[in-house]
């Protein structure tokens, strides 16, 4: 039997809150394979323009498989919720970052903040799915754009923001491990130059190829490293 407050001993509600991260975590990589699944089909099977569009297009009103991107989209939802859950409550500095980096407590707080974060992204996620956008989905400033066109493009570019600042206070202090470091890091690095050249892409040019190939870059990055990291946690034991 564990004994309590003694050093290399587990106490009961410890092992249970394991356990329970260890399910979410599994949930969470089942939700998100499930979700990925579900959106690239509607996306692909669906009349939508190609590389040259939205991946959004394939859940406007009208469309065959509308309601197939929409479960996707609230899979992926509870996917990042679960994942959040899934994450230990401990946060330790990444041994490799620079000391006065390890020991700055406004960088701690921010990786604190990794499961706030993916709860919000969870949320806004569950938003784009729900309040679907007009054809064509058009965002200013070069195109016409209706308040559900808005609040979708808003919501959407919101959750990714979230899941990228997520990655990157992960990768600043591991509260499950170097394993997860290391995903958030590597994913962050590739994601934040994405992220800024589709900004920059939509503001300049407007909707394009390079749009479109640069968003689902961005979104199949989002989802491998959640489905990568939900893995990892669900494996991890104390």
């Amino acid at each position: 039997m564990a004994e309590p407050g003694r050093p290399g001993t587990t106490t009961a509600p410890a092992v249970h809150a394991d356990v329970a991260r260890r399910v979410a975590a599994s949930a969470a990589a089942g939700c998100a394979l499930a979700g990925a699944v579900a959106v690239t089909v509607a996306v692909v099977a669906g009349p939508g323009p190609g590389l040259t569009g939205y991946v959004s297009e394939a859940g406007i009103a009208g469309s065959g498989h509308a309601a197939t991107y929409r479960i996707g989209v609230l899979a992926l939802a509870g996917a990042l919720l679960l994942l959040a859950a899934a994450l230990p409550a401990e946060v330790r500095a990444a041994p490799a970052l620079p000391p006065w980096v390890r020991a700055a407590p406004a960088l701690l707080a921010g990786a604190r903040a990794a499961p706030a974060l993916l709860a919000v992204s969870a949320v806004c996620t569950a938003v784009s799915g729900a309040v679907t956008c007009s054809a064509g989905c058009p965002l200013p400033p070069f195109e016409r754009a209706t308040v559900a066109d808005l609040v979708h493009g808003g919501a959407s570019i919101a959750a990714t923001a979230a899941v990228v600042l997520a990655m990157v206070a992960l990768a600043l202090a591991g509260p499950a491990g170097r394993a997860v470091r290391w995903l958030a890091g590597g994913a962050a690095a590739l994601a934040l130059p994405l992220c800024a050249t589709v900004g920059l892409a939509m503001l300049l040019v407007g909707r394009g190829e390079v749009v479109g190939v640069l968003e689902r870059l961005i979104l199949a990055l989002a989802v491998l490293w959640g489905l990568a990291t939900a893995t990892v946690l669900a494996l991890a034991r104390r």
